[in-house]
């Protein structure tokens, strides 16, 4: 009988099985992403054979039984991986492989802000002096410093400048999250700021090559003219995806308030807009009573809803998340047309294969991991619900007038609960009140501003957009400020520690089974969610971290990480303490007194770190005294010191080669892992690494005393 059980609980899930196709695709690309080498081309183009050969054998056997899952799985796992192989040779480019200082000169093609809240130009065309043309990135982002007044950046614009530029910055610590990689597949070269005013050489040409950023452009001039301040920044970035006049703290607030998803134009907005038109259209058929009795108004209301989403994809900008956000809903209003039911887990599928097929490195990030785990839950637990609702008796169901209410808490509860693992592992925060400020702000969207933005966009051409923005004025004045009150509330946020890949694995693999699963087999998720928050919580942080420069060391004391400098490489600083789950900024977290760095684990290895001229000064006596000796210059060139014989040194050389290092105290020994050593010589990487040598040199620097 148990056998006999058994067998009935797998052929339940054989209607479910298209919906673990993404899932077996998304892990052959993260496996690819993760080699320690790069494979070749013709391994890619073998990889790909076998997967085709492999899912005609299994899906041949799924005729007659559920054997055939074990090839199919590996079919598409193979496939997955020679996806993201294919699409990382078609964006391979030249990145810049030293530092750069001089001029820099080409075409303006996408503006935003940077970190340091300055204006960031994104160039194409890109020329540099002493740079071979062959050799020149293919763009190029570079961060406006100084006084700017004269140039008022637009799409398509020529500029020229000054700037100081390198190679995109790998992780800040081995197995963080690699920019460069990111970088790479965004064909970023090279990255940058100058601090001279830049220089306007030509305007955009007047033909139709970039009409449409230019109309993206003075569409949100118009509404910041009109809503100035931090309202017309956020209704700009919500209708043209133009975060330019953002400020730093909006983003701020926004992200401790867990409300940063209503900025990002993602599938909330994309699902407003096509919501509302498809409502409208429906309901004006609905008034002509000789198109709605001959005529399939669903499919018209459909078809205008799918040319309006397209519309919204092209004047927002098409980022990643537009994309993704399209794709979703062009399925299932494709569904709606082709008499399909439109909400399944079957189309949240085929939506996340078309995605992985058109950028299969978004796999990898939190926009595409939170989106469909969003979409995921909230597909399964109401078709759960519709299931039982249907043995209810009326008696036991929400009154008609509550059910918006309840579907609107209970939505964000779960959309909540499903991104919470995954946006804590990316972004090390969990907003504590993000559930009652999502309550409060979500309906205003929805009510105020996306029909408000409708309404302005279809009437500026008359300049009748005047009623649409006090709308958007109402509502976006209402979420920013929830989101300042709340953001102000003490310990409104939580923070947490980066997790290994492995555990937010175990942790996602444990959603999926409770999601795709049928019957009480879904059950088995519980366990391996549990296993992957244990995990989470056991997981120890590295007692050393060193930049890549050598610039900036940071060692766990007992009140968490002390950092060598106060000021520099505030980037580096902010991404360990994030990673370390610290919520202290980089000058509340310095030694004390300033550059001295305390013992590995309290009475553990010496480690000293020197820096700059006053640091080669003293590097004989650092070195007869500490275990381990960390300087950011270089050694053996012309003028410069050699090494010290029998010296555990780590200079500006092997960090270069190395990347940045993390150090584990292991029975009494200080074990040192590079960057670079986990990566591995990668199209992304820096010309001329070799594993073996990043091995050969963490050797001879890893003894602890």
């Amino acid at each position: 009988m148990p056998v006999l059980a058994t067998i009935n609980a797998l052929e339940k899930q054989r209607g479910q099985l298209f919906a673990w196709a993404p899932v077996w695709v998304g892990a052959g690309i993260l496996t690819f992403l993760s080699l320690g080498w790069e494979p070749s081309v013709k391994a890619l183009i073998l990889n790909a054979l076998l997967g085709v050969v492999l899912l005609a054998v299994g899906l041949r056997l799924l005729r007659h039984s559920l054997v055939g899952v074990l090839p199919v799985a590996l079919a598409l796992l193979a496939l997955g991986g020679s996806l993201a192989g294919a699409r990382l040779h078609l964006v391979a480019g030249p990145v810049l492989s030293f530092r750069y200082y001089g001029p820099v000169q080409g075409r303006v093609i996408a503006i935003d802000r940077s970190a340091s809240d300055k204006t960031r130009l994104t160039l194409d065309r890109v020329i540099l002096s002493r740079v071979d043309p062959g050799h020149t990135p293919r763009r190029v982002r570079i961060s406006l410093h100084g006084d700017q007044r004269y140039l008022t950046p637009l799409p398509g614009q020529v500029v020229a400048m000054t700037a100081h530029l390198s190679a995109p910055q790998g992780p800040t610590e081995p197995g963080g999250f690699d920019f460069r990689r990111h970088a790479f597949f965004q064909g970023l070269g090279a990255v940058g700021y100058t601090r001279v005013p830049a220089l306007l050489l030509a305007r955009p040409p007047p033909g139709p090559a970039l009409w449409l950023h230019r109309t993206r452009h003075a569409l949100a001039d118009r509404i910041r003219a009109a809503l100035p301040g931090r309202v017309g920044g956020f209704s700009a970035a919500i209708a043209t995806g133009d975060r330019s006049s953002l400020d730093a703290d909006t983003l701020t607030d926004l992200r401790r308030t867990n409300l940063a998803h209503l900025l990002a134009i993602s599938g909330l907005h994309m699902g407003l807009v096509t919501g509302l038109v498809l409502g409208a259209v429906r309901l004006a058929l609905a008034l002509v009573p000789r198109i709605a009795l001959y005529h399939p108004a669903r499919k018209i209301a459909a078809v205008a809803a799918l040319l309006v989403a397209a519309g919204y994809l092209a004047l927002s900008g098409a980022n990643v998340a537009t994309q993704r956000a399209f794709v979703m809903v062009a399925v299932m209003l494709v569904a709606l047309i082709l008499d399909r039911r439109a909400i399944s887990l079957r189309a949240v599928a085929l939506a996340a294969l078309i995605v992985m097929v058109l950028r299969p490195e978004s796999v990898a990030g939190p926009g595409f991991q939170m989106s469909f785990a969003a979409t995921t839950a909230l597909v399964t637990v109401f078709a759960w619900l519709r299931d039982r609702r249907r043995g209810m008796p009326p008696g036991g169901r929400v009154p008609r007038f509550l059910a918006p209410v309840a579907a609107l808490a209970l939505s964000s509860l779960i959309a909540g609960l499903a991104t919470a693992p995954i946006a804590a592992a990316h972004f090390n925060m969990v907003s504590r009140f993000g559930y009652p400020a999502n309550l409060v702000s979500v309906p205003v969207m929805g009510i105020l501003v996306m029909p408000g933005g409708i309404l302005a966009v279809l009437g500026m051409p008359l300049g009748l957009e005047g009623a649409g923005l006090a709308l958007m004025r109402l509502g976006v004045g209402w979420i920013l400020r929830v989101a300042g009150t709340v953001s102000a509330w003490p310990d409104a946020v939580s923070h947490l520690p980066t997790p290994p890949a492995a555990t937010l694995g175990v942790v996602v693999v444990g959603g999926l089974l409770l999601c795709l699963l049928r019957g009480g087999l879904r059950l088995v998720g519980l366990p391996v969610l549990l296993a992957g928050g244990l995990s989470w919580a056991g997981e120890e942080r590295p007692a050393l971290l060193i930049s890549e420069s050598g610039g900036l060391v940071g060692v766990m004391a007992e009140g968490g990480r002390v950092l060598s400098r106060a000021r520099g490489e505030g980037f580096v600083a902010r991404t360990w303490l994030e990673n370390d789950g610290d919520g202290r900024v980089q000058a509340a977290a310095v030694a004390d007194p300033p550059g001295r760095v305390p013992r590995l684990g309290g009475d553990g290895p010496r480690v000293v770190h020197l820096r700059g001229k006053k640091g080669e000064a003293r590097l004989d006596e650092a070195c007869r005294t500490a275990d381990l000796v960390i300087w950011d210059g270089f050694l053996g060139r012309q003028e410069a010191p050699a090494r010290p014989p029998g010296c555990r040194l780590l200079a500006a050389g092997d960090l270069r080669r190395l990347g940045a290092v993390a150090g584990h105290i292991k029975d009494g020994r200080l074990q040192l892992t590079g960057a670079r050593e986990v990566t591995g010589p990668r199209l992304w990487t820096r010309d001329g690494i070799a594993r073996g040598r990043s091995k050969a040199q963490l050797g001879r620097t890893s003894e602890g005393r």
